[in-house]
């Protein structure tokens, strides 16, 4: 299947957003989105609807900050929605976009230097137009860059992050259909895993079950990044299990893969009661919500590398701490 069409209509619609003036960021995504565009973002965003809303409360703030944007592009696929059968198409883009800090956003003080904000977006294509749009990006990873760290020490790695390993992620062309399969097949198989906590296996054996054991595990800023099986349960996915009792049942919007590449988002993906301390915070005994993006390059028949993107900033919001608003001062909705 192709799907050309769709890469072709979002490859258009970034050169147009990125070259485009601050003062033009409506016209441009009046041209490529629809009107009633729903927007789904990170707190303090959340849901916009309309394409306009989207360009004024979020692209303008955004460029108005973050100077000479540059999009540095390090996935990028397509797909039908695997939990939808006859759905639409999805464009997958996951990346950072980097500028010159000059300007406050969101109440982070501006350094005058390179930033990078990791992000990653789902779009949803019908009759033409881009008509739904989940982007997530990871405010904190700004905020330790600008010297604002709204966390305690982290149990993995602060980094900038890289793309694949092999630096073949961004497929501009139609994939083999059955690569795309085995991708969906090992993601699936590994989601149960990731939902259950109950295997009666180690943490270890469970995971490599579907993980190779040199596995990358790219996590948001508050949790870091972690490299090998070993250590991703020990830095996080063991801290983790730990932390949070009556994991609800994992939920998708949208799932689905091409060539070695696949992901998928919720919102949320799942709730959790955090009865054990996380992220050097006290339990609450609160659920709260994960709204998480995972994107996933498979190797052979288990997954290699993984791109996660979770909005802490929400989780925490629920919890009764409102992360943003303590490390700048402005209080968000």
């Amino acid at each position: 299947m192709s799907f050309q069409k769709e890469k072709t209509l979002v490859s258009s619609f970034y050169e147009a957003l990125d070259s485009s003036s601050e003062t033009n960021l409506p016209d441009v995504l009046g041209q490529f989105c629809a009107e009633e565009l729903l927007w789904r973002g990170f707190h303090p965003f959340d849901e916009i609807t309309g394409a306009d809303a989207v360009a004024r409360t979020f692209w303008q703030p955004l460029r108005t900050s973050l100077k000479r944007m540059q999009r540095r592009q390090d996935v990028f696929f397509a797909g039908t929605n695997s939990l939808e059968p006859g759905a639409d198409v999805w464009v997958v883009s996951m990346g950072h976009l980097m500028g010159l800090f000059d300007a406050p956003w969101l109440g982070i003080r501006p350094t005058g230097k390179m930033a990078f904000l990791r992000y990653c977006e789902f779009h949803r294509i019908a009759g033409g137009k881009i008509v739904e749009t989940a982007m997530y990006f990871d405010i904190p990873h700004l905020m330790v860059q600008a010297g604002q760290n709204p966390f305690s020490p982290q149990t993995a790695a602060h980094l900038i992050q890289p793309g694949p390993l092999t630096h073949d992620g961004l497929l501009t062309e139609d994939q083999p259909e059955e690569e795309g399969r085995k991708t969906l097949a090992a993601i699936n198989a590994m989601i149960p895993d990731l939902g259950q906590w109950n295997s009666g296996l180690s943490l270890e054996d469970e995971l490599a079950r579907t993980w190779h054991d040199d596995m990358i595990w790219w996590g948001p800023e508050g949790i870091g990044a972690t490299y090998t099986i070993e250590r991703y349960a020990k830095q996080h996915f063991g801290p983790f299990r730990a932390s949070f009792t009556d994991r609800s049942k994992t939920k998708h919007i949208c799932r689905l893969a091409e060539g070695h590449y696949g992901g998928f988002f919720g919102w949320p993906n799942f709730t959790a009661v955090p009865t054990g301390g996380f992220m050097g915070m006290p339990a609450t005994g609160t659920p709260g919500e994960f709204r998480v993006i995972d994107i996933y390059r498979r190797a052979g028949d288990k997954l290699a590398e993984n791109w996660i993107f979770i909005d802490l900033l929400h989780f925490w919001k629920q919890q009764g701490v409102d992360i943003l608003a303590r490390a700048t001062g402005i209080e968000t909705p």
